[in-house]
């Protein structure tokens, strides 16, 4: 991945109290409207400072890395999460710590992947992004930016970083990344995290949630895993969903695990021939991981009669994982692990945070 280096010095102290490596990827964020072609186009983050002049006010080391083609956040990829990971890993001793300049629309999904590619991370890594562009009177994009500097340099009163995960921040909220959603399209108040509290609420001043904040462990020494396995596909479950929607899905060549989205806590139809479909799928050793629809609340399978079969013919609960974190976490299994039953334990179990027991 190709990219640019920029570096910001403040204007004091002298020397500076942290470094923050900034990535920006493409996004709403980093756009300004050209007046000659009425359309918004990329900004050159060399006039950041023009933008974003509060960005001199902050008492430490900011770098750039700039994507050559920055990318809407609709083409993020899986290679494109794996090349970030390794940008933070080759970075990592030279800087306290990383905010990535993110679209928001596929924002969880590469806050859940990256909370599993960066093994063992203690130091912060904060995505954000905006509403609306940098460039126009009303944007968000200021005050994201600025905040998610601010909390990505914070340290405890010995010198610790406050924050030693992949996290989200948006709209005053700062969220565990692969607990956050996109819920919002057209207001500033984006993500939410339904079935995990707030790491931080950033008003006047900023109110850390400590005992939900994953705690700083300097014997741990990052490892990026760089090995995403994509034969992975959801199964969206709706009313009328017809038998030969759900036979292609469960017989696509390769496949090896799959999402289902059902309903409430972890229910699906009875009718004979799914159950016999999720059978035959299992039984050719393809991992169904059961993830509701709804943003709060877990699954429970076996607590109604609806998922008990499920339960029985051995499909993985997801107890209140997302499904951006469910489908990613599921790419990061297969891509580490060959053996079926590790795959399901992996799966079944919390890896960084990204479902409760």
């Amino acid at each position: 991945m190709a990219y640019n280096k920029i570096r910001i010095n403040p204007i004091s102290p002298e020397p500076p109290r942290a470094s923050v490596l900034v990535i920006y990827t493409g996004g709403t964020l980093g756009m300004v409207f050209e007046a000659k072609g009425k359309q918004l186009v990329p900004f050159n983050f060399e006039q950041v400072i023009e933008k974003v002049p509060e960005i001199r006010r902050l008492d430490f080391e900011i770098t750039f890395l700039t994507l050559n083609v920055p990318i809407d956040s609709s083409n993020m990829n899986p290679e494109i999460w794996i090349e970030l990971a390794k940008i933070i890993g080759d970075q990592y001793a030279q800087y306290d710590s990383f905010v990535i300049l993110h679209g928001t629309d596929t924002m969880a999904y590469s806050a859940s992947a990256l909370s599993f590619l960066l093994e063992d991370l203690n130091k912060p890594v904060i995505l954000t992004g905006a509403q609306l562009p940098i460039g126009v009177a009303r944007s968000d994009a200021r005050e994201n930016f600025i905040t998610a500097l601010e909390l990505a340099a914070s340290v405890t009163d010995d010198g610790n970083p406050v924050l030693s995960e992949v996290c989200i921040y948006f709209n005053s909220r700062l969220l565990r990344g692969n607990r956050s959603k996109k819920q919002e399209s057209s207001d500033f108040n984006a993500f939410h995290s339904e079935n995990y509290p707030h790491l931080a609420n950033a008003g006047v001043r900023i109110d850390w949630n400590f005992p939900f904040i994953k705690p700083y462990d300097e014997h741990k020494n990052l490892n990026i895993w760089e090995k995403l396995d994509t034969n992975v596909a959801f199964l969206k479950l709706f009313p009328g969903i017809n038998q030969q929607v759900v036979h292609l899905i469960l017989n696509i060549s390769g496949l090896k695990g799959i999402v289902m989205e059902t309903y409430g806590a972890g229910n699906a139809m009875t009718d004979q021939w799914f159950l016999d479909a999720i059978t035959d799928a299992i039984n050719r050793n393809i991992i169904i991981f059961n993830v509701s629809q709804c943003d709060g609340g877990r699954v429970s399978q076996g607590h109604y009669q609806t998922s008990r079969y499920l339960k029985q013919v051995g499909v993985v609960s997801g107890s209140d994982i997302t499904a951006e974190a469910a489908i990613t976490k599921m790419m990061y299994v297969f891509g580490k692990e060959v053996d079926h039953a590790k795959c399901i334990d992996m799966l079944a179990n919390p890896v960084c945070g990204e479902m409760s027991l």
